[in-house]
C-alpha cells in the first residue's frame, strides 16, 4: 500500500508540472535565450508581442539579441497567440510580478489603451513597439515608424511604373489596425494626386499570404480590369502572387507589399514582386529594448522614429544583406 500510494503522489506532481508547463501562453524568460537565472538581483522586463508572423518573429530575435547585452537584466518574453484577452493576461501577470518595464507590440487599438492606462496606473515603465494607436501618447515611449510614409512610397512607385495611368486593387490588413488604416491612406493620398490612377477593387485579406491568395483569385475571378496590386504588407502580396502565377497572368499586373521580408525580396529578385518597403524590424526591435532598459534604469526615454526605406530591384541586394 505503501508503495502504491508513493507511486500516487508522484504521478499527482508529475501531472502539476505538466498543468504549469501547458499553461505558460508561450513564455520564455531569462537573458533573451529563455534560459532564466534565478539571480534575484536583477532586474526584470515583460515583452508581450501581439504575433510572431515573419516579420515580428525577426523583430523579438533582434529583441532577443540586444537583451543579451544586459546581464543585470531577466527578460520575459510572450506571445500574445493575436489574442487581446491573452495580451492582457500577460500584462497582468507582468504588473503581479512588479517587473521594472514593459514592452508591448499590440494585438489591437482598442486593448492597447486599456494596457496602457492599467500599466501607468501601476506606476511601471510602458513601450509600444511597432503599432500606434490613439492614445499612445500616454505610454512612456513609442518605437517604431510612420505608417503613412510607406503607403506614400509604395503608391509613389506604383504610379511610377503605371506611367500615371492605370486601375489599382489595394488589399487591406487586418481593418482597424493602425498599419492598415494609414498604409491605405498613403496609397490613396498619392492616386488622388494622379488622375489616371483608379481604385477598383479593395478588399482585406488580414495581413495574412493565404487570405490574399484567397482575395485574389476572387478578384480574378470577376472579371474587373487590374494593372497593379498594392497590399498593405508582403505577406498578402505573396499570395496574390500565387494566385496570379496559377492564371499565368502575373506578368500583366505590378504587385507591391510593404516590410521587405527575406521571402519577399526572394520572390522580387526573381522578378514576381516589383515594389516593396522596408520596415526595420532589427531596429525596432532592438531600439525598444535599449529604451526600456533606460526606463527601467529611471532615465527619461523619448519616442523613437525609425523611418521606411524603398525596396525596388535595382537595390535589392542591399537589403537582403540585412537580414
Amino acid at each position: 500500500m505503501k508503495k502504491n500510494k508513493t507511486i500516487l503522489i508522484a504521478f499527482s506532481i508529475l501531472m502539476s508540472l505538466l498543468l504549469a508547463a501547458c499553461g505558460s501562453g508561450g513564455e520564455t524568460s531569462g537573458d533573451g535565450n529563455g534560459e532564466s537565472t534565478g539571480d534575484s538581483g536583477q532586474k526584470v522586463i515583460g515583452v508581450s508581442i501581439s504575433n510572431l508572423d515573419e516579420f515580428l518573429t525577426y523583430m523579438q530575435d533582434a529583441m532577443k539579441e540586444e537583451a543579451a547585452n544586459y546581464p543585470d537584466f531577466e527578460f520575459i518574453f510572450s506571445d500574445a497567440q493575436n489574442d487581446s484577452t491573452q495580451q492582457m493576461a500577460q500584462v497582468e501577470n507582468f504588473i503581479s510580478r512588479n517587473v521594472d518595464a514593459i514592452i508591448v507590440n499590440p494585438v489591437d487599438t482598442t486593448s492597447a489603451v486599456d494596457i496602457v492606462n492599467m500599466v501607468n496606473d501601476a506606476g511601471i515603465p510602458i513601450i509600444i513597439a511597432n503599432r500606434t494607436f490613439d492614445g499612445v501618447d500616454q505610454a512612456t515611449a513609442f518605437v517604431g515608424s510612420e505608417s503613412i510614409q510607406s503607403g506614400l512610397l509604395q503608391m509613389e512607385e506604383v504610379a511610377k511604373l503605371l506611367n500615371n495611368e492605370g486601375n489599382i486593387a489595394i488589399m487591406d490588413g487586418e481593418l482597424g489596425h493602425e498599419a492598415q488604416i494609414m498604409r491605405t491612406e498613403g496609397n490613396k493620398q498619392i492616386i488622388e494626386e494622379h488622375d489616371g490612377l483608379e481604385v477598383v477593387l479593395q478588399g482585406t485579406a488580414k495581413f495574412d499570404r493565404s487570405e490574399g491568395m484567397r482575395l485574389m483569385e476572387n478578384w480574378l475571378n470577376s472579371g474587373t480590369e487590374i494593372d497593379a496590386v498594392v497590399a498593405n504588407n508582403d505577406e498578402m502580396a505573396l499570395g496574390a502572387i500565387l494566385a496570379l502565377e496559377a492564371v499565368g497572368k502575373l506578368d500583366d499586373v505590378i504587385v507591391a507589399g510593404i516590410d521587405a521580408t527575406p521571402a519577399a525580396l526572394e520572390a522580387m529578385k526573381e522578378g514576381k514582386l516589383d515594389v516593396t518597403v522596408f520596415q526595420d524590424a532589427k531596429g525596432q526591435g532592438a531600439t525598444s529594448v535599449k529604451v526600456a532598459v533606460q526606463a527601467a534604469n529611471g532615465e527619461d526615454v523619448e519616442d523613437a522614429m525609425i523611418p521606411y526605406e524603398l525596396v525596388t530591384p535595382e537595390n535589392v541586394e542591399e537589403y537582403e544583406a540585412k537580414y
